[in-house]
């Protein structure tokens, strides 16, 4: 990992990850999980269960976690966003301090932009109801369609965007191995954070530049 501590003069762009990030999501996300495998007759009855749901695209993990073919996957999904749409992705929480890290970091005169494995469309509803949408100039994440499918898909189309050209100037923050691969595969630096779903062995064999326990670390590295 590189050890630093003044990060303003080395980027320009902050790429944030939603889901064990920004955001708490584990009611919202391990309950639809929940519905989606009741409706294939599997019982889960301690949600604690599926936070490995929690970060990675959901169709890889119905196909990981559960066996599911490629089109039991696609069904599940389906019938996951039947409960998230309406209900789960407001049973949610913005991380303590959160809010404080994004004013901050926006006033040293970081761009911060969204790069999550969500569907952006879900993704921008989550920021608007908690009032954190003011703080990211793009937010950028899967398609309903099944496109952008990765998140390496997701960093690059952020980046294409925004017409970004120098990657130098970027770095994705995120608590799972996804966004640490995703970031390494497009070529940009990336912190990984252990307040989330991810744990320290999994962001150092993942790559992660730079690891911080908490928000606070985070924000005094940044």
């Amino acid at each position: 990992m590189k050890q630093s501590f003044n990060l303003f003069s080395k980027y320009q762009y902050l790429f944030f990850d939603l889901d064990g990030t920004v955001t708490d999501p584990m009611q919202g996300i391990t309950r639809s999980v929940a519905y989606a495998l009741n409706h294939f007759g599997i019982v889960v009855n301690d949600l604690r269960e599926l936070c490995p749901f929690i970060g990675p695209p959901l169709k890889d993990s119905f196909i990981e976690f559960y066996q599911f073919t490629e089109v039991q996957a696609e069904e599940a999904v389906k019938k996951y966003r039947e409960r998230y749409s309406e209900t789960g992705l407001y049973e949610n929480e913005v991380y303590p301090g959160m809010a404080e890290l994004l004013e901050q970091a926006r006033r040293k005169g970081y761009q911060l932009m969204m790069a999550t494995s969500k569907p952006d469309v879900f993704a921008g509803l989550i920021l608007k109801h908690f009032h954190l949408d003011g703080y990211f100039s793009f937010v950028g994440g899967s398609g309903l369609d099944g496109s952008r499918h990765t998140k390496a898909d997701v960093i690059e189309y952020v980046i294409r965007e925004n017409g970004i050209t120098d990657l130098s100037k970027v770095v994705m923050i995120g608590d799972r191995k996804h966004d640490i691969i995703g970031a390494k595969a497009v070529g940009i630096d990336s912190i990984g954070v252990l307040y989330g779903y991810g744990d320290r062995e999994e962001l150092m064999t993942a790559g992660a530049d730079y690891i911080v326990e908490d928000i606070e670390e985070l924000m005094s590295l940044l």
